[in-house]
């Protein structure tokens, strides 16, 4: 097959795989989720705007608004990754051994279809809802934060980049695990590296607060390791790439995680990082029997 043509069975297995999404319910989920979210993160920036009205000026000459809008727009980031994440997972957690199991799988891979493009459909059909989804919710409360708290992040496209190139590696890792493990160890799997990629920014938090090189180490080598986490504290520290003063120490702390400027490295290892992930994925499932 060549390789335009492996593109197009590609798409085709995307499609399916989504038509299979929506009979699920999937989406339904993780849209009441995201409603809840929303409806939640309106009121907290309602009223965090209001107590801050009734505060009045400071007399530091701090800029509170930007403080607030910042760091709620901090927190939300991180949700809305939690949120991909979900979609992510439940998009990807059972597609290979899950499927085989249900004996969905054999049918399908008969020639020309290869494994490699069964992957690849798979995970192009997650990233094509998991990445525009984080993106738009990101834009919704980023619109929120303008109206409700008069605050709009420094940079917009970067951290939208970052949120969508996170839960792209996220469904690349739950693709992976689907290979070897059963739907619920897989997402359960998935979620323990999430929730790892997050102790990783809160320990650089603590190296940095410590003043402790080792454990600074640590946490850069964790982040590297899930660059997802590396990607969110590159869109946090975004948010306010051109405030500076406490304003802008505020947000560097990070509500979860420190925020942490990248260059374009990052991306680039990214970039190699899905290319490595996706080559190990295809060698343990041509070595799987099904």
């Amino acid at each position: 097959m060549s390789p335009l043509g492996e593109l197009r069975a590609a798409l085709i297995v995307a499609r399916f795989a989504l038509r299979e999404s929506l009979r699920r319910r999937v989406f339904v989920v993780v849209g009441l989720l995201t409603v809840v979210f929303l409806a939640l993160y309106g009121l907290a920036t309602w009223q965090a705007s209001k107590a801050e009205d009734d505060f009045g000026p400071n007399e530091f000459g701090v800029d509170t608004g930007t403080v607030v809008g910042a760091t709620l727009a901090g927190l939300a980031m991180f949700v809305i990754l939690f949120l991909g994440t979900i979609l992510a997972v439940f998009l990807t957690l059972g597609a290979v051994r899950g499927d085989a199991e249900r004996g969905l799988l054999q049918p399908l891979l008969v020639r020309p279809l290869r494994r490699r493009t069964l992957l690849l459909g798979r995970w192009l059909g997650a990233t094509a809802v998991c990445a525009p989804y984080v993106m738009a919710v990101a834009l919704a409360a980023f619109g929120l934060t303008a109206a409700l708290g008069d605050w709009w992040p420094d940079r917009t496209l970067t951290p939208l980049l970052t949120l969508a190139f996170g839960v792209a590696i996220i469904a690349a890792l739950s693709l992976a695990g689907s290979i070897a493990l059963a739907s619920t160890a897989n997402g359960i799997a998935v979620f323990m590296l999430f929730g790892a990629g997050l102790t990783a920014g809160l320990l650089g938090q603590i190296a940095e607060a410590l003043d402790s090189g080792s454990l600074s180490d640590v946490a850069k080598i964790a982040s590297w390791a899930l660059p997802f986490e590396a990607l969110y504290q590159a869109g946090l520290a975004d948010l306010t790439a051109d405030t500076v003063g406490f304003e802008r120490l505020a947000i560097d702390l990070g509500p979860f995680g420190g925020a942490e400027t990248a260059s374009a490295g990052l991306w680039l290892y990214s970039v190699a990082y899905l290319a490595v992930l996706g080559a190990g994925a295809v060698a343990g499932f041509n070595r799987r029997d099904i």
